[in-house]
């Protein structure tokens, strides 16, 4: 065990660590509220709240680097993708029937279950490792960098063009929503107008 470890308990925890217990639990009902509201606007909002809140966890463990990839990549372009797939395929903003498949309880119990098995694996994989933060940061912007463009460049740029899909995607479906809109406005405006409610046809009224 390190210095740093001998130094502090868990019945003593440091002002970084209670920032890091607060920031999860406002990170974890960011989550909850995404994934419980019937309202798809304010499920992006929520997401926003909760991946923001992700990146202060990542910024209160020194990687920094990782903290404003997540800022950059997921709130300000899988959020914003997000809305605009909302906006462009003309979804509903309100309360929306469609959004509770009336599958609730099997999805919270796979999700428990998945959430356990994480948190178990996490804390058994790094029970007595401590994070000293007096050394040098191991995912400073220079070595998280230097990995990432070195060793996992096509990846990243496997996810940018997999976003531009998404987004054509929305495009796509949103024009073809409007072409048939626009066709039947269309028709209805070229056809001939039919013979008011209660007149009579030119052949009855010719009899009488």
């Amino acid at each position: 065990m390190s210095l740093a470890a001998a130094a502090h308990g868990f019945l003593s925890p440091t002002g970084v660590e209670i920032a890091f217990v607060l920031f999860g639990l406002v990170t974890l009902g960011a989550a909850m509220a995404t994934v419980t509201t019937r309202q798809l606007v304010h499920a992006a909002l929520w997401l926003v709240v909760a991946l923001a809140g992700i990146a202060v966890e990542y910024l209160l463990l020194t990687a920094e680097f990782i903290a404003w990839v997540q800022v950059l990549v997921y709130v300000g372009s899988v959020v914003v993708l997000l809305l605009f797939g909302l906006m462009l395929t003309r979804a509903p903003i309100g309360r929306s029937p469609d959004t509770d498949s009336g599958h609730r309880w099997a999805a919270l119990t796979v999700a428990a279950a998945s959430a356990a098995a994480l948190v178990w694996v996490v804390v058994d994989a790094f029970r007595t490792t401590w994070i000293d933060l007096d050394t040098a940061a191991g995912g400073s912007t220079e070595v998280t960098g230097s990995a990432l463009f070195k060793n996992w460049v096509l990846p990243f740029e496997a996810l940018s063009v997999l976003l531009l899909a998404a987004l054509v995607g929305a495009i796509v479906l949103s024009r073809k929503g409007g072409g048939a809109g626009g066709g039947e406005a269309g028709g209805a405006g070229t056809s001939e107008p039919g013979p008011a409610a209660g007149a009579p046809a030119e052949g009855e009224g010719g009899a009488r």
